[in-house]
This record gives C-alpha cells, sequence and structure tokens, in this order.
C-alpha cells in the first residue's frame, strides 16, 4: 500500500478513536467519523474505494439522521445515496487512466445553469414537502443540504470536478444543521459535527487535486 495513504488511514484512525471515547459514540460515530473522513480523502484522490467506505458511512448518518428527526436527510442517505454508491463504483470502475484514478471531466455554461436551477428548484420543494412532516426540523436547512448534496454525487459519479463546489456549499449548510443539532444535544450530533468539519477541510483539498488532474487531461486531449 501507498505510504501516504497508509498514513492518512491511520491518522483518521486515531482521530476517530480520540473522538468517538471523548463523546461516547465509539461505534456509531467513530465509524461514521472513520469511513466519512476516509471516503472524502479516496475520492479526493480519484479512488474507487471511496464509494464502499461511502456506502457504509450513508447508512450509518440515516440511522443518526432519523433518530434526530431530519426525515429528509435520513431517506436520502437511506434509499438514494446508499444506491448511487454502488453506481458510483461499476461508473468509476470503468473510467480509470493507466495507474487507477479516475479520468477527470469539466463542466460547460450549459451544465453550470441546469445543475444551479435544480439545487434552487428542488431545494424549495423539497423544503416544502418536509415542512408537511410532523416533527421535520430545518425543513429548508435539510432539503438544501440534500439536493446540493444529490447533485454532487451525480457529478462525481460523472466525474466532473465541480462537485467538489456544490460539496463545499453543501458542507457549509450540512455545518450550520449539526452546530445547530449540537447545541440542541440531538443525540450523536457531535460526531456528525466533527464529520462535517473534517468534510469541508477535505473538499478544500479535493478542488484543488481535481483542477490540477483536469488540466492534465486538457494537456493529453491537446496532444
Amino acid at each position: 500500500m501507498n505510504k501516504k495513504y497508509l498514513i492518512i488511514i491511520l491518522l483518521c484512525l486515531i482521530i476517530s478513536i480520540i473522538s468517538g471515547l471523548y463523546a461516547k459514540d465509539l461505534i456509531i460515530g467513530g465509524t461514521i467519523l472513520l469511513t466519512g473522513l476516509l471516503c472524502a480523502y479516496f475520492a479526493s484522490e480519484g479512488k474507487r474505494i471511496n464509494y464502499i467506505l461511502g456506502l457504509i458511512n450513508y447508512l450509518l448518518m440515516g440511522y443518526v439522521s432519523f433518530k434526530n428527526n431530519l426525515y429528509g436527510t435520513f431517506i436520502f442517505y437511506i434509499f438514494i445515496f446508499s444506491p448511487l454508491q454502488i453506481k458510483g463504483f461499476i461508473t468509476w470502475n470503468n473510467n480509470l487512466d493507466e495507474e487507477n484514478n479516475v479520468n477527470v471531466r469539466e463542466f460547460t455554461l450549459k451544465n453550470s445553469f441546469i445543475i444551479v436551477s435544480s439545487c434552487i428548484l428542488g431545494s424549495f420543494i423539497l423544503g416544502y414537502l418536509l415542512s408537511l412532516i410532523p416533527n421535520q426540523r430545518l425543513a429548508l436547512m435539510d432539503a438544501t443540504s440534500n439536493i446540493i448534496n444529490l447533485c454532487g454525487v451525480i457529478l462525481m459519479i460523472l466525474r466532473f470536478k465541480e462537485s467538489w463546489w456544490l460539496w463545499l456549499c453543501n458542507n457549509i449548510i450540512d455545518l450550520c444543521i449539526w452546530i445547530i443539532t449540537f447545541v440542541g444535544k440531538g443525540e450523536g450530533s457531535f460526531m456528525m459535527l466533527l464529520v462535517s468539519i473534517g468534510y469541508l477541510l477535505i473538499n478544500v483539498y479535493g478542488i484543488i487535486k481535481w483542477s490540477i488532474n483536469a488540466k492534465k487531461e486538457n494537456k493529453k486531449e491537446q496532444f
């Protein structure tokens, strides 16, 4: 195994164990933090193993979201994002370069308009539907986070580097949701807050990494 990957895995494992012990949520929370950090990191590196880690992560986050009455997040994580991890693994497996890294693509102006419009419209529609569910908390924020996340997941499966910008927006919203939930002493919210912070940091790395890879792909196409 690549030494850099081994160091990252050990570092994430140590952080997850320490955080889990501190929060008294080692099994569920610790696993969510570990798989979340590693999933985001390996995605930024263009490695398909991120989808295996993502499947585990989404299933567990769906469980925690259900316990905190975030039903929109629960539905998306369990019934949409989890199956998409399988689709993503298959798609990336068919689009690898000679170093087993995924080939990166870039947006056109048309792509950008469609995605932005879809996110805005989808957020308001889903937000309204979630507000009809008894005990649903933070309906519009929950909806916006999940719609942006969904678009990001689809774009990641399609290998677009702009998926990282969408996830950056989503992480900011997600971070606000779990800060509010943590302040309200929601179950498992501390670990979910740490996951959101970890995602935010790795997202910045992903933006830089995929932008560099996209430039390399463009140079190859020119020759």
